[in-house]
């Protein structure tokens, strides 16, 4: 295919970005119609090519692109792109939450309801699009150098979307935080990566960042055993993993609606993939003898997760620590090194990211009206959001693995992967299927079923038609793969095989 679909992807946010700063600040309904055209560009696009991909042979990388950028001898870094079984379907998922993300975030006029972004849209959209092209970029990588790249394009304008559009009262706090600990995190991940690119060079006389050079560089045991925690909890940490979990919360809470569903829908996401993908997969023997040590954590992620969650008064907060609860899941399936385990850990990363997506727009929804995220302060929405309400009963039932939505297709492979390798750690995180089903309904009956409080009744409308479309796109992806498990499970199943063969079959 001559069509270089993969950078067309990537690079369109940068230049949209690029182009709705030269537009006049004072038009903003023309910058929200040309960040929504870009939006679904991003969409179709990457829809394309997961449709391409499941239709086709679905084995190795498909739509590959290389074009040399830097080839000095000691350096060698190119544009390597492609997508495999485990990317395809996060490409798909970072188009979905951008496409959501700016419907949520278009704003209207109503004095009584500040939806979506009021206050300068035109640099709004620029920042979020500059980070939605690193998110693209991390995903669809083979160059260790260019994944870093788009990996730190994707973590800086995080800060700034938080710091200027955040929760006034705690955006500074929450932004720094979690600057510091992704870049810190990245930091200690690419001196491992250096590391690797070094002893490559010793092992093959070939200096190259490529990915697939690199899985055949011949890392001696001692070399993977010293390097992969660096490597993969210095990624891992984006990925919420406990004890390295404490900023996401805290991001959640702070960031406007948009930057939240990117935050918990994507943004995890490449912490977890970049885990899988320079870790595990050019680190295998490191993986193979620290797994224990990832399942630990794991495991008490997803118990600790939902715990503090069901506790939690603020809905916000409440859906920070379930996503801290529901990472845990995928690291746990990773941690398995079994087939069926990192099935359910692929499938798991899209479908978390959609439900996130879903659960932070309605709960943004509902703060623009009711002026308050507290559980306790709320009531009766749904006779006034019914939207709202389905899109949240939806999103709950997906978070607790209910059959027949796209949870249960991915949570019930980490469990049985998990009982493969160590039953007990099964047994106890499987606790946090009973804790998420009690918060989840709890907080369905406060928040949409029980009595309106005086001070809301007659001063909550409902949402506009493009929050509606949202809610619909997203719940459609969550109930589809339900229904049919056909349409993602045997494509991340190809991307699992090639894992497998560089595990040795383990």
């Amino acid at each position: 295919m001559n069509f270089p679909i993969l950078s067309v992807i990537t690079f369109l946010p940068f230049a949209a970005g690029l182009f709705i700063l030269t537009m006049p600040a004072t038009r903003k309904n023309e910058t929200r119609a040309v960040a929504l055209a870009t939006a679904v560009v991003d969409l179709l696009l990457s829809g394309w090519v997961y449709l391409q991909y499941l239709l086709g042979h679905m084995q190795g990388y498909q739509f590959v692109e290389k074009y040399t950028w830097l080839n000095i001898p000691p350096i060698n870094i190119s544009l390597h792109f492609g997508v495999d079984g485990m990317s395809a379907p996060l490409v798909l998922l970072t188009g979905i939450v951008m496409f959501t993300g700016v419907l949520i975030s278009w704003g209207n006029d109503d004095p009584h309801v500040m939806a979506g972004i009021q206050d300068r849209p035109r640099e709004f959209f620029a920042f979020l699009f500059l980070l939605a092209g690193g998110v693209f970029g991390v995903f669809v990588s083979l160059d260790l150098f260019m994944l870093f790249f788009f990996y730190e394009i994707a973590v800086f304008p995080m800060y700034l979307l938080i710091a200027i559009w955040g929760w006034v009262k705690t955006r500074e706090y929450a932004a720094m935080k979690l600057t510091l600990y992704l870049f810190i995190g990245s930091v200690v991940a690419l001196v491992g990566a250096l590391a690797m690119y070094w002893t490559q060079y010793q092992n093959t006389g070939v200096l190259s960042f490529d990915m697939l050079e690199m899985e055949k560089a011949g890392f001696s045991a001692a070399f993977q055993n010293a390097w992969f925690l660096p490597v993969f909890f210095g990624f891992a940490v984006l990925g919420g993993i406990w004890p390295f979990h404490n900023w996401s919360p805290d991001g959640h809470v702070a960031a406007p609606t948009a930057v939240s569903m990117f935050h918990a829908g994507v943004l995890m996401k490449l912490g977890a993939f970049a885990a899988l993908r320079v870790g595990v997969m050019l680190l295998p023997e490191g993986a193979k003898h620290w797994s224990w040590l990832i399942m630990a954590f794991a495991g008490i992620a997803v118990v600790y997760g939902a715990y503090i969650a069901f506790v939690q008064t603020d809905l916000k907060y409440m859906i920070g620590f379930s996503s801290v609860s529901h990472m845990g899941l995928v690291m746990l399936g990773v941690s398995t090194l079994n087939s069926t385990g990192l099935t359910g850990a692929g499938v798991q990363m899209f479908s978390h990211g959609v439900m996130t997506a879903l659960f932070f727009a309605v709960t943004g929804m509902i703060y623009d009206r009711a002026h308050t995220r507290m559980i306790p302060e709320l009531g009766g929405i749904a006779k006034v959001i019914p939207w709202a309400a389905i899109g949240f009963i939806i999103g709950g039932l997906v978070s607790m693995g209910m059959p027949g939505f796209s949870g249960f297709v991915a949570e019930f492979p980490i469990f049985m992967g998990v009982w493969r390798e160590q039953w007990l750690v099964a047994v106890i995180a499987s606790i946090s299927i009973v804790i998420t089903a009690a918060y989840i309904m709890m907080n369905i009956r406060k928040v949409f079923f029980s009595p309106m409080p005086e001070n809301l009744e007659g001063h909550i409308g409902d949402i506009t038609v493009l929050d509606k479309v949202a809610i619909v796109t997203l719940c459609l992806f969550m109930i589809g793969i339900g229904l049919f498990p056909s349409i993602m499970v045997p494509m991340v199943e190809t991307g699992v095989q090639h894992i497998m063969t560089l595990l040795g079959g383990a």
